[in-house]
């Protein structure tokens, strides 16, 4: 019985078609990997520019310096400066004390306050002190200046 057979047919190119289709992928390859690094640089590209812009965006939405100063001299009773008496701070809503030793010419200076805070301030100086005084939140000005008497 003659049973037939198939059988798998050789292709044989000529050596110049050999070396058109090795060209050929080569293009290809060389095509796909620029169109693959052109992609890239693209999205890199939109990336840093949607993050700058998201950088400027939340600067321009940080809140500005809305702390407050408040400044003054401490006197005795003839009205001369009174260098080296304590000066106190109360914050009304927390409850810190902060202090502050008046400089030589009676000055002092208490920087970074919050506007939304009420303070108390008042100096002693030698066992004396002078009346405590209120630094609202109402008031809006950003350096406040506030004398103080020791009696």
């Amino acid at each position: 019985m003659n049973v037939p057979t198939r059988q798998a047919k050789l292709y044989s190119a000529p050596l110049g078609d050999l070396n058109s289709v090795k060209m050929g992928l080569i293009r290809r390859v060389a095509m796909r990997n620029f169109l693959i690094h052109t992609t890239l640089a693209f999205l890199v590209c939109v990336v840093s520019l949607a993050l700058s812009q998201q950088t400027q965006s939340a600067q321009s939405k940080q809140p500005q310096d809305h702390t407050r100063v408040l400044t003054g001299r401490v006197f005795d009773r003839q009205d001369q400066p009174l260098p080296k008496a304590v000066v106190y701070l109360k914050n009304t809503k927390s409850l810190v004390i902060k202090t502050y030793i008046s400089d030589s010419d009676g000055s002092y200076r208490f920087p970074n306050l919050s506007p939304n805070v009420d303070y108390e301030v008042y100096a002693e100086h030698n066992g004396a002190r002078s009346d405590t005084k209120t630094l609202s939140s109402f008031d809006n000005r950003k350096l406040a200046d506030i004398t103080l008497r020791v009696k």
